[in-house]
């Protein structure tokens, strides 16, 4: 398979509709554990348990040659942190803020990797490809918008946790770019995968065991199931930006809610509002310009 992809000249499109794929699929079902009484923060957990048995095949099949130099550890573990520390700062932001302000702040992530990939990997696109990006960016908020509910907003600790998650999630965009100019893909997987163990106990110290914890097949076990179609996607995402442009590749990554919200409204059988339409026929219309 890497021998005929490396005769194809858009590696980087494979891997990122690969990413698209198994990241929006994630996305849709992601939701039934949590449904059924098994916290988020339980659920990320289980997610970074899931990442192990793919770094594994990784390592196996570069011959477990894993690099192991100060400077890979350290950008594969800033790879890593990054990523799964913005996971938790999210977890406790949609626990004090409004998720319908929440998610649109934070699906803007991708302007800060364009900023630091053009000021410090002078990364350029065309025309056509800018354009792409604006779409894509007002497409993943539209996409990620949800009506608001609840008491009014109050107070700024969740703003400033969202921002947190904002700056994280850019950072790393750029860290996983910039780490595989030198290093092994399979390298700064598995870096990503250990930082999400490690982390791992702040997000059980996070789980609210006062409520009750679906322990039986709905819970753990359905989601690793789930789960692994996101440690692939990941993967794929490592893969993207080895072979692509992050300010291209980045924006339409975050397109994947297209595939979760088609999926989730052919589940629930219900017909897109004005808001997620908009957001369907702008991601399209990304795709294409981006993916020329």
């Amino acid at each position: 398979m890497e021998i005929l992809l490396a005769r194809q000249p858009k590696r980087w499109l494979f891997y990122t509709a690969l990413n698209i794929l198994f990241t929006g699929i994630w996305g849709a079902f992601i939701e039934i554990p949590e449904k059924a009484g098994f916290p988020a923060t339980l659920g990320y957990i289980v997610w970074s348990l899931t990442m192990l048995p793919v770094a594994a095949v990784l390592l196996f099949k570069i011959s477990w040659r894993l690099e192991y130099s100060p400077r890979a550890i350290f950008l594969g573990m800033v790879v890593g942190v990054t990523g799964a520390g913005g996971q938790l700062l999210l977890f406790e932001a949609l626990r004090k803020g409004p998720a319908f302000i929440i998610f649109p702040l934070i699906t803007l992530f991708p302007v800060l990797t364009i900023i630091l990939s053009v000021l410090f990997l002078k990364e350029k696109g065309s025309r056509r490809q800018w354009t792409g990006v604006v779409i894509a960016l007002i497409a993943a908020c539209f996409l990620s918008f949800q009506p608001p509910q609840g008491s009014p907003v109050q107070g700024i600790q969740w703003f400033l946790l969202s921002l947190a998650v904002f700056v994280l999630w850019g950072i790393q965009g750029y860290a996983m770019k910039f780490a595989n100019q030198t290093m092994q893909a399979e390298s700064i997987f598995f870096y990503m995968a250990l930082a999400g163990v490690l982390l791992a106990p702040f997000a059980w110290h996070m789980t609210d065991f006062s409520q009750h914890v679906n322990w039986g097949w709905k819970g753990p076990y359905l989601a690793a199931l789930i789960h692994v179609l996101n440690a692939v996607g990941v993967l794929s995402l490592v893969y993207a930006l080895r072979y692509g442009k992050a300010v291209i590749v980045m924006p339409l990554t975050s397109l994947a809610s297209v595939m979760t919200v088609v999926l989730s409204l052919m589940i629930y059988n219900v017909v897109p509002g004005m808001v997620l339409g908009a957001g369907i026929i702008l991601a399209l219309v990304a795709i294409a310009l981006l993916s020329e």
